[in-house]
């Protein structure tokens, strides 16, 4: 009989834990296998840097030279061109996804047999490698590769698919998946720093997602005239993650139900451990009668806020000491010698043919208590003079002045950087842009408001996944600050790249006993951070 000989290590209180040495072992295996995967990105690295070297040597022919091509189809070889799925479903995994989405959300009496992670999951990935349809669907189900990659018999269809979105018929059903994706957050942020928790940023914002159907249930006219769904986006500006997603008609205002989204965000940040929160938006979302509510419970905020008459009279009087002109910051540092600055062909255009246009001359910033009508309390209000002339070619038509204001209970940082701080909001237009553009999740495919909502939040569990692939990297060692960089980057990375860079790797799919191998085909410069996170999530 074999006998596998144990360890005994010591911990806290008297117990012991028993460890055996086959573990150990895979483990040394596993640390052999990643050193010898980092030498062959160094080997490859100085191969490529080599060959892509500079040389200033005349060529007797096109650098193009490649003839005499063939296709022949493999025999038994399988692979994909989407490697990175692999990690993304390891994680998926790892952080608790996929069993909090079946246990969270029960839609299927029968397994017959999908689970509902299964479904959830098809619509993400299929975002993850570029499907913009469900209807691409059907390319991956009948793909050998991605089907061994996924350790999958089938997936789901796109009419499968679409039909799991139909089941969402209920506000509770909706909240239940969201309830799943807020439950995996928690656990990726459990293993953040404790600067992590210092304070979180808060944004929100509505976007307007036009329909083409006849038949969509729930859609209407926008203020612009336009067909379609409302949705509210609540995130974290801290990881771009996606907070909240509410899908509305058409016709809804875009404040509407962000106060009772932020009271459940702000309850989830606070038993995750953030010490202070920070909620911010436009002018549409300063709700003055929740103001005092949230400042007396400790919460920051700083709002835009409407330029309404009396705003605009107590601007024109104050005095003129209370002013202090307003220098925006250099948003790009010059790490080299400055390039001369290319000519302005619009501003000359413009000139040339007599465009009326405004010109910006300077900005001034001020401030003053005020007291909003809904509350009892009184706020600091900031103001932005924007000096401004109407000009039509070379002559100046009339000067005007502008003003922008935007209301906090933040008594200790200074104007300007409140109006910056304000100003940086774009970031959260930033967000529904790479979720339009990117996962596509801002879309209607189906034919009603909460089964286009339900798709909207799969859909945009592929943006999640990125934000998570950042949080999941360490921060510790030798090389905590390069470390840190990089985690910094995937978290700001557009969502385009970051496929390009970590999902985009062609693997082969060897399946060898109970293992899948990804067997990586290429390199690039960018797989550091994959193999980085491949050796974290133990692949």
């Amino acid at each position: 009989m074999n006998v596998v000989t144990t360890s005994t290590l010591r911990l806290t209180k008297g117990f012991r834990v028993k460890r055996s040495q086959s573990v150990r072992r895979q483990e040394k295996a596993r640390k052999r296998r990643m050193k010898n995967v980092r030498q062959k990105i160094a080997a490859r690295a100085k191969a490529v840097q080599q060959r892509i070297k500079h040389q200033a040597e005349a060529q007797d022919e096109p650098m193009f030279r490649a003839r005499n091509i063939r296709y022949e189809f493999a025999d038994r070889t399988k692979a994909i061109c989407y490697g990175g799925l692999g990690l993304m479903h390891s994680l998926a995994r790892q952080c608790g996804l996929i069993d909090a989405i079946d246990r969270n959300v029960e839609l299927l009496k029968f397994h017959f047999p999908y689970h509902e992670s299964d479904h959830v999951l098809n619509i993400a990935y299929n975002a993850l490698t570029d499907g913009k349809f469900l209807e691409d669907l059907e390319l991956k189900r009948c793909d050998e590769g991605y089907l061994d990659a996924l350790g999958a018999t089938r997936i789901p269809d796109p009419t499968t698919a679409g039909d799991f979105c139909r089941r969402f018929e209920t506000r509770e059903q909706i909240d239940a998946l969201q309830k799943a994706f807020s439950e995996t957050r928690h656990n990726v942020w459990l293993r953040q720093p404790d600067e992590f928790f210092e304070q979180a940023i808060v944004d929100m914002d509505g976007s307007i997602v036009e329909t083409t159907g006849e038949c969509k249930q729930g859609m209407d006219i926008s203020h612009k005239g336009q067909w379609g769904y409302h949705p509210l986006l609540v995130s974290l500006r801290n990881t771009n993650e996606v907070l909240r997603i509410v899908n509305r008609s058409g016709n809804r205002p875009s404040h509407e139900g962000a106060a009772v989204e932020c009271d459940s965000v702000v309850d989830e940040l606070r038993a995750a451990g953030f010490r202070k929160i920070l909620l911010c938006g436009d002018t549409d979302y300063s709700q003055t009668q929740h103001l005092d509510r949230w400042d007396g419970d400790g919460i920051q905020f700083q709002f835009g806020y409407d330029a309404c008459p009396n705003l605009k009279e107590i601007a024109d009087n104050l005095a003129k000491s209370k002013w202090k002109r307003l220098k925006r910051r250099v948003k790009h540092e010059v790490q080299t010698t400055p390039r001369a600055r290319p000519e302005r062909v619009k501003e000359q255009i413009v000139v040339e043919r007599e465009f009326r246009n405004i010109v910006l001359k300077s900005e001034d910033v001020a401030e003053f208590d005020y007291r909003p009508t809904a509350c009892k309390k009184t706020y600091r209000m900031i103001v932005v003079r924007k000096n401004i002339s109407e000009e039509k070619g070379e002559y100046v038509l009339f000067d005007d002045i502008r003003y922008f204001f935007y209301i906090t209970n933040d008594r200790e940082s200074a104007k300007e950087d409140v109006v910056f701080f304000c100003n940086d909001r774009c970031n959260q237009e930033n967000v529904i842009e790479q979720l339009k553009n990117g996962p596509r999740a801002f879309r209607a495919p189906v034919d009603n408001l909460y089964s286009n909502w339900a798709y909207m939040l799969m859909a945009s569990l592929a943006w999640s996944l990125k934000a998570w692939s950042g949080l999941w990297l360490p921060e510790t060692g030798r090389w905590k600050d390069r470390r840190r960089a990089e985690k910094f980057k995937l978290l700001r990375m557009e969502f385009r790249t970051f496929v390009n860079t970590l999902i985009r790797v062609p693997c082969q799919i060897v399946k060898s006993g109970r293992r899948i191998i990804y067997r990586v085909l290429s390199w690039n410069d960018s797989q550091p951070v994959f193999w980085r996170l491949a050796e974290v999530l133990h692949l």
